[in-house]
């Protein structure tokens, strides 16, 4: 499970939060069943998690997940709303859920979780950019056991250039307006911005603009 957020910057481009929350691996510690030549039965290993449940979930939105935010977010901000923005697998937990909604509110946070509107693959963050960041990072090692992936998974995560995660909040803002311009749909192909060279320049936005008209057929759309 990975969590980040947009990255916070001050009025001079100093970064005053990196957005990276965390990223935490569904494994558990098990006794090893079987000699081989690398230990002997009884060893402990990091064995997966084969099958990732609600409670299985929970565990590590509870856990892991709001202690990293709590640990991480920016003081000046922990008085506003934060979302947790979910996908639609069924394992994700529901909005009510009790258990997580008491905890989000400890320490004077009001954490909360939310779902991606459904059938629209680029409206997660972390499918539209980082998770292929992070990959392209992690194949260079080539690891050959579980910790060595794990290693090397976080390593990349942690190793992943900050304006790279800033970029793809924007993307997922170009895909937003392009999602209603296509009324809803998805027929449509993701911008390119040429970030890089904006950011060279200094010209980068902060927020993706968007015609008023296009927001006004989408409000419209929505109220049929």
């Amino acid at each position: 499970m990975a969590a980040v957020a947009r990255p916070r910057y001050d009025e001079d481009g100093i970064e005053l939060f990196s957005g990276k929350i965390g990223i935490f691996p569904f494994v558990f510690q098990g006794p090893a069943k079987r000699n081989c030549k690398n230990r002997v039965a009884g060893t402990l290993e990091t064995k997966p998690i084969l099958s990732v449940t609600k409670d299985v979930t929970r565990s590590c939105l509870i856990e892991k997940v709001l202690p990293a935010i709590r640990s991480k977010w920016l003081l000046a901000h922990a008085n506003a709303p934060i979302f947790i923005q979910q996908d639609n697998v069924r394992p994700h937990l529901s909005v009510n859920d009790l258990e997580f909604n008491e905890a989000a509110k400890q320490d004077g946070f009001d954490i909360r979780l939310c779902f991606q509107p459904p059938n629209s693959p680029n409206m997660n963050v972390l499918d539209l950019g980082f998770f292929r960041a992070i990959q392209s990072l992690q194949y260079q090692r080539a690891p050959l056991t579980i910790d060595e992936l794990i290693e090397a998974v976080e390593k990349s995560f942690d190793e992943m250039e900050v304006h790279r995660l800033n970029h793809v909040f924007l993307t997922l803002q170009s895909c937003m307006v392009e999602v209603m311009k296509d009324k809803g749909g998805n027929n449509y192909k993701i911008p390119h911005m040429n970030k890089e060279r904006l950011e060279r320049g200094g010209n980068l936005p902060i927020q993706v603009c968007c015609d008023v008209g296009v927001v006004n057929e989408a409000v419209a759309l929505l109220r049929m």
